[in-house]
């Protein structure tokens, strides 16, 4: 399997300080793989990162074998699709709306979505659940309305990568496994992504890969079997063995 995405020896961080040093990593094609790692680790920087919405301090980070610093605005938009964490907006856009704007990669300046356009949003509706959504106005939507939206945006690009920052979060359990169950059927489809989530009884579902951060460090990159171990959780989450063994009974 080819490389979609390869970082090496990569630096990320801000203006005033690094969060991670050092990070060597890839994700081939039709892969699910997962971050995991205790908040502020570095999870959603690394995400902006390879996104090129913050600069890469050091090292070197390829998209489908190409340096990122050679990809367009545009090109990457229309290989990567990026699901962020729920948010509102400004202005009262409706559903479908909002999913015409993962077309706008695809359109010239000035350009209006054509019908293709529009029947793409209609199939992105359709194969998350949405359809009965789309005259609603995304900011009065629930959580998980809105998370299904946001997914729903990004499929509309047509990407061959979808990244997503935690997209099960301050979700209730049912739209939480119809996430999951909608990230194992992208796979499923020809789809590649990279995730964060916090629960580790997630990642051991759906993933090929967990990969764990620790104080700006990976500490594992591997199955979910051999990632997802009684001593990686307690050290990247500062938990005693015990608690993990009691609380996660699958893990070893």
């Amino acid at each position: 399997m080819s490389n979609l995405i390869e970082l090496k020896n990569v630096t990320i961080g801000y203006t005033d300080r690094l969060i991670a040093t050092h990070l060597n990593l890839c994700l081939q094609d039709q892969q699910i793989v997962c971050l995991l790692g205790a908040n502020g680790c570095g999870k959603t920087t690394l995400l902006k990162t390879i996104l090129a919405i913050l600069p890469l301090k050091a090292g070197q980070i390829f998209i489908n074998q190409i340096p990122l610093a050679q990809w367009s605005k545009k090109a990457l938009a229309q290989f990567i699709a990026y699901v962020p964490q729920t948010h509102n907006f400004v202005f009262p856009f409706t559903t479908q709306e909002m999913i015409l704007m993962g077309r706008s990669m695809h359109l010239n300046w000035y350009s209006v979505p054509s019908k293709k356009d529009l029947e793409i949003a209609q199939q992105c509706m359709v194969r998350v659940g949405i359809s009965h959504l789309q005259s609603r106005t995304y900011n009065r939507l629930s959580g998980g309305e809105k998370q299904l939206v946001l997914i729903a945006r990004a499929l509309a690009q047509q990407p061959t990568i979808l990244i997503m920052d935690e997209p099960t979060s301050s979700l209730d359990y049912g739209n939480q496994i119809r996430v999951l169950e909608l990230i194992k059927s992208f796979r499923q489809q020809g789809l590649t992504i990279l995730l964060t989530m916090h629960q580790p009884e997630h990642a051991f579902d759906i993933s090929d890969r967990v990969i764990l951060f620790d104080q700006g460090k990976i500490l594992a990159d591997d199955t979910p079997a051999t990632s997802l171990t009684i001593d990686n959780l307690a050290q990247i989450y500062s938990l005693d063995k015990s608690i993990i063994s009691k609380n996660l009974r699958f893990i070893k």
